[in-house]
């Protein structure tokens, strides 16, 4: 019986660390279909301003119209407050954006990572309806079973459910973290076949924005 789906995962891995003045988002560029791979330099980043970047894994044609959504309403805020948004309030605005289609989702789990308003670095994490939270660090995607118990192991940041509330900011330096997130990937793309060809990282700092590209392996 032939059986058709609105939805595909298209594979793929993202990470994020926020530092106390840094933060640091990452996904490998592997786009794949069942056992095939279409192409092994996409994207899965998406700069959404000076100091906001949204890392997406799921479904890319749900990435693509979600992103143009994002960018709208961006460009429309920009028009009505001569600014441009902040990371928590893009947050939110995701949040939203998600929860509006909840009764037919983006199939895309999202990991945003930036500055606040303090300049200190944030990470919000979501599932596909839009719930989302605040974190020291976060995965998504297919590789997220393997590299969250390393993280959690690495990082252990402090339990939301603590009182009083601990800073949710990783304690390691910004270079430190960059090198973390090189070697989970080179570890995960051992395990997963959906990661992999290469792992594109982004830097946000009081200085703007850096990218770098290292390779993984690509069979």
């Amino acid at each position: 019986m032939a059986y058709w789906s609105p939805y595909d995962n298209n594979g793929g891995t993202c990470v994020a660390i926020a530092g106390s003045e840094y933060c640091v988002i990452a996904a490998d560029t592997r786009l794949s279909t069942g056992y095939s791979i279409l192409t092994r330099e996409h994207t899965k980043m998406c700069q959404l301003s000076d100091k906001c970047v949204l890392a997406s894994s799921g479904f890319q044609a749900d990435i693509r119209a979600l992103q143009k959504n994002l960018d709208a309403r961006h460009q429309i805020y920009q028009h009505q407050h001569n600014k441009k948004m902040s990371c928590p309030a893009m947050a939110q605005l995701l949040s939203n954006t998600l929860y509006y289609k909840r009764f037919f989702p983006y199939y895309a789990f999202n990991v945003l990572g930036g500055l606040d308003n303090e300049g200190k670095g944030c990470v919000f994490t979501y599932d596909a309806v839009g719930s989302y939270e605040r974190v020291g660090y976060s995965s998504q995607g297919t590789g997220q079973q393997l590299l969250m118990p390393v993280l959690d192991n690495q990082l252990q940041s402090a339990s939301p459910l603590l009182l009083p509330s601990k800073e949710s900011a990783t304690p390691l330096s910004e270079s430190e973290a960059v090198d973390l997130i090189m070697d989970i990937f080179a570890s995960a793309t051992e395990r997963d076949i959906y990661t992999g060809d290469a792992v594109e990282i982004v830097v946000v700092n009081a200085d703007g924005i850096r990218r770098e590209v290292a390779d993984l392996r690509k069979d």
